[in-house]
């Protein structure tokens, strides 16, 4: 991605965000993006329920020589779950995704460990599958950023690619991001082996090719 101020692809065919929100914690419409003309944004209302979260299962630590003692330890059970992945893949296979992912070469807000901080953000949040739509992806990403990343700009590339020079959206934007934030109880750290751990569970999946360190 080249410095200074990015032109977004198809910016004047970009139409305004509409948007229904009728819950503090509950995001539910897209962002249009740089779409065709041809394509509609309908306006959705959902009623979303919150995923069951998973609990921690006890195992077996160690066990005495004689076999009558044993000592158990707590396992952490990964909130991440088949349909938070199977949600971040519909949402990649979408034409507005996948211009944005094109369009970030340099890979400053879309490498492989930001998007996987994305699907574990889905996890966070607690949604089921079904309930993301592309402004999650863009919400996550743009929160992603914002935790791992000391550079504004990335930030600012998320904005130039939806809604190019018109910064009326972005007060919308932020007031979504603080009910996706809400809805993940502000839990926005993921460690490494978190993310290691997303990214094997289909490893040979193209997006975690995307790795910045490999862009000379």
């Amino acid at each position: 991605m080249a410095g200074g101020e990015a032109q977004p692809p198809f910016a004047e065919q970009s139409p305004r965000l509409s948007t229904t929100v009728p819950s503090p914690q509950v995001v539910d419409d897209e962002v249009p993006g740089p779409s065709d003309e041809s394509e509609e944004v309908p306006e959705v209302e959902l009623n979303l329920e919150r995923s069951p979260e998973p609990k921690g299962i006890w195992v077996v630590e160690t066990l005495s020589e004689d076999g009558l003692k044993m000592r158990l330890k707590r396992k952490r059970v990964s909130s991440v779950l088949p349909e938070h992945h199977q949600a971040f893949n519909r949402l990649l296979e979408g034409p507005v995704v996948q211009k944005f992912l094109d369009w970030d070469k340099d890979l400053r807000v879309s490498d492989k460990y930001l998007l996987s901080m994305v699907i574990a953000y889905f996890s966070h949040a607690g949604l089921f599958s079904w309930q993301y739509r592309r402004i999650h992806f863009f919400l996550a990403l743009y929160l992603a950023s914002d935790m791992e990343e000391d550079n504004q700009a990335p930030k600012q590339d998320i904005f130039s690619f939806l809604y190019g020079k018109d910064h009326s959206q972005r007060p919308l934007f932020h007031k979504l991001r603080y009910q996706f934030l809400c809805s993940m109880r502000w839990r926005t750290w993921v460690s490494p082996e978190e993310m290691e751990e997303i990214q094997a569970y289909v490893p040979e999946h193209w997006v975690w090719a995307r790795d910045r360190t490999l862009i000379s």
